[in-house]
């Protein structure tokens, strides 16, 4: 039985540290709400528009010399994919991707211009894994998973660490409710690591919320037949992993879904209130905040995780239609 590496608390602040010394911590906006200082960690300001570039760093320069030759293999419906071909380009590897035919194509064009070659499937009819598994099969290429990796999840957690650091050097203290977008749960896993005295809560679009309830149930719930439309492409996850899942699930961590009308409306507040353009997915946080359904606190951080935004959609949200 192959036995898989447990991400750790260490291997996060690994992460923290090779992301710095390539990476300049993304920027912490605070604003009140109800009176409370409120902590925004813009990940949507990352190089690729997207926290993923911090697990796809971690992960491909864990790979030997002579592997990084076979290059990687990913599937995503465009951060994660973006966060790879950018790392791989960084260090000379050749990256495959596996993306949905209806991937926001703001996406499939931005991983194409870093270098990445792309394989297109169907989202309803295909999987995305077994797809991946066998080119990279094929290729003698390291497989790079966007959640279910060791690697990529403490990746994921170096937000946390930058966070705190930044939260402290403006005298708001250290995080006590970390509010986090969740698709496979690697983000929310990796901060849930990186910030051990923290409570941490997921948040995924209504319909998505398989974390949500798999915590609730104590077991893995996948995702039933015919989800309902989102437009967050991001967080559209059938099952979320065993690592992401035994992560969260040991911290009592507890999750909330958010409505499309109600991330819109977060799309705008982040637009106007921070000048920030965030895509649904990573909107959907800061939505469950704007909606009372988690009230402001001190210590409060929310993570907007990422600003890949589809023009025409993004104008719709911003017309409020």
């Amino acid at each position: 039985m192959t036995i898989l590496r447990q991400p750790t608390r260490a291997g996060v602040r690994d992460a923290a540290a090779k992301v710095a010394a390539i990476l300049a911590p993304s920027p912490l906006f605070v604003h009140e709400i109800k009176g409370v200082p409120v902590a925004f960690k813009a990940e949507s300001l990352q190089p690729v528009g997207a926290f993923k570039v911090r697990g796809a760093w971690h992960r491909l320069t864990a790979i030997d010399e002579r592997s990084r030759e076979k290059g990687v293999v990913a599937f995503s419906s465009g951060n994660h994919a973006q966060g790879v071909a950018w790392a791989a380009k960084r260090l000379g590897m050749p990256a495959l991707i596996v993306m949905p035919s209806d991937a926001p194509a703001t996406k499939r064009e931005a991983t194409m211009a870093l270098g990445a070659e792309i394989v297109v499937y169907d989202r309803a009819t295909e999987s995305r894994e077994k797809i991946a598994a066998h080119l990279a099969g094929a290729r003698g290429a390291t497989l790079v998973p966007s959640f279910d990796d060791a690697w990529v999840i403490e990746g994921q957690g170096s937000a946390g660490i930058e966070a705190a650091e930044q939260m402290e050097a403006l005298d708001l203290g250290a995080p006590t409710l970390v509010i986090v977008p969740c698709g496979g749960g690697g983000l929310a896993a990796g901060i849930t690591l990186a910030l051990p005295d923290a409570t941490i809560m997921v948040v995924e679009p209504d319909g998505w919320d398989d974390m949500r309830r798999s915590l609730d149930a104590g077991w893995i719930e996948p995702m039933g037949d015919n989800p309902p439309p989102t437009a967050c492409d991001s967080l559209m996850t059938m099952r979320v992993s065993h690592l992401t899942f035994d992560v969260l699930s040991r911290r009592g961590v507890q999750g909330l879904a958010v409505s499309e009308e109600e991330i819109a409306a977060a799309q705008r507040w982040a637009a106007v209130k921070l000048r920030l353009v965030v895509e649904p997915g990573g909107a959907v946080g800061l939505a469950a905040l704007l909606a009372g359904k988690i009230s402001p606190q001190p210590g409060m951080l929310v993570i907007l995780s990422g600003g890949n935004v589809d023009p025409a959609a993004y104008a719709r949200a911003m017309a409020g239609g």
